[in-house]
């Protein structure tokens, strides 16, 4: 069986999307791989760097952009004021967007004690290269990188003693991130800096409730590695101990939020494990009926079918062929209601139900029909699938004849 992208299937389960197609997948808040690193042991886990620790002095070697003239290189942090460490990388395309947004703030807040100093990684030459390219502004104005950036402090540390302390000593992985550094000198907020404007507006305005987020924050990161815990369970195949696992999380006392998906995920490790039991059944029949004039809901649950259908253990089983063929008639009723658009791809994943079921001619009418309705780019894409249903059909009924 191929392994499992969980994270991603939940993305798209949560999302309110179907995965036949790349076309469904919703767009989000971007964030790039920044390192590697491992789960840390529970020695490691009391140096981790928090909401409310002390923030680490900075040490950074290169600093290109000073708010024109207005900012000076910092090291230590001055009580009373506000500052913004983020983290970014030239080749990182989610970190270039965040840049117009992070002048914005600067030049919202300049005067008010709140400096962005923004720390990349790379040689200075490759940062100042950078900084002459040209792009445009969201008038469509042509600009260069150093100009977006010519509000704050723009700066680089090839030794990476800054990303260490931060990104590494908070267990980030991923760039761009930003560290809000209250007027104590102590971390008050970490995440993508494109969702950090009602923080910092907190911050800055002495309203902060500190202690409040870090719950919030902590119950995120125990979730995420939770999150990861269960992926290496599902892609080896340990579906029952996953949903165990699940089960005594559940037991705990947890943000409401958190426990909405948590039980949304162990849902959807029952169905990928192909653990269609009578709780299970019950449930997707009831959010069948649920999700009626919701296309795009209906669609949700039968991709999950489908991919519970992926595992060998629950091909075949009769409560799985029931919910696809349920789902089958679901669909079709949300068809000629839904975008059109959407309709080509609801007819691709009612041909994919058709096929799991052992029904090639359903299989064949429908995706032939939702080629018909298709766009010539989406056409292409159904029309290889459609061969896949011909040749399957074609080898079906000419047998290789025995030696």
């Amino acid at each position: 069986m191929k392994l499992i992208n969980l994270r991603l299937l939940l993305l798209l389960a949560f999302c309110g999307v179907s995965a036949m197609t790349v076309l469904w997948v919703p767009a989000g808040r971007d964030q790039v791989l920044a390192l590697e690193s491992e789960t840390p042991s529970s020695d490691e886990e009391e140096t981790v760097l928090g909401i409310g620790s002390a923030a680490p002095k900075l040490d950074v070697e290169h600093w290109i952009q000073d708010g024109n003239g207005f900012f000076k290189p910092v090291t230590e942090f001055e009580e009373g004021k506000v500052y913004v460490v983020e983290f970014w990388a030239t080749w990182c395309g989610p970190c270039l967007a965040s840049m117009p947004h992070l002048a914005e703030l600067q030049n919202r807040y300049r005067g008010q004690g709140v400096q962005i100093v923004s720390i990349s990684d790379e040689p200075l030459e490759e940062v100042t290269t950078f900084l002459k390219r040209k792009t445009t502004t969201a008038d469509g104005d042509e600009t260069t990188f150093a100009e977006i950036t010519s509000a704050y402090s723009l700066t680089t540390d090839p030794d990476r003693s800054a990303h260490e302390a931060y990104m590494e000593g908070a267990r980030q992985q991923g760039i761009p991130t930003a560290f809000i550094v209250g007027k104590d000198g102590k971390i008050e907020w970490i995440g993508h800096p494109m969702e950090m404007d009602e923080p910092l507006d907190q911050v800055v305005r002495g309203a902060w409730d500190r202690k409040k987020y870090l719950e919030m924050f902590e119950a995120k990161r125990s979730f995420d590695a939770l999150l990861q815990q269960l992926t290496q369970m599902v892609n080896r195949g340990r579906f029952p101990e996953a949903v165990e696992l699940v089960d005594g999380e559940l037991k705990k006392s947890l943000p409401p939020e958190i426990t909405t998906q948590l039980n949304g995920i162990r849902f959807q490790i029952k169905m990928m494990g192909g653990m269609i039991d009578e709780e299970l059944t019950t449930a997707l029949v009831t959010r069948l009926a649920d999700s009626k004039g919701d296309a795009i809901g209906v669609a949700r649950i039968a991709f999950q079918l489908l991919q519970a259908n992926q595992n060998p253990a629950a091909q075949g089983q009769p409560g799985l062929v029931s919910l696809m063929k349920s789902s089958i008639e679901a669909i079709n009723e949300e068809i000629e209601g839904a975008e059109k658009q959407l309709q080509p791809l609801l007819f691709d994943t009612v041909a994919h139900l058709h096929e799991a079921t052992g029904d090639l001619d359903a299989a064949i009418k429908a995706q032939e029909a939702g080629i018909e309705r298709a766009d010539p780019a989406t056409k292409e894409r159904l029309g290889r699938y459609l061969e896949q249903l011909q040749e399957a059909k074609e080898a079906a009924s000419n047998p290789p004849a025995d030696n």
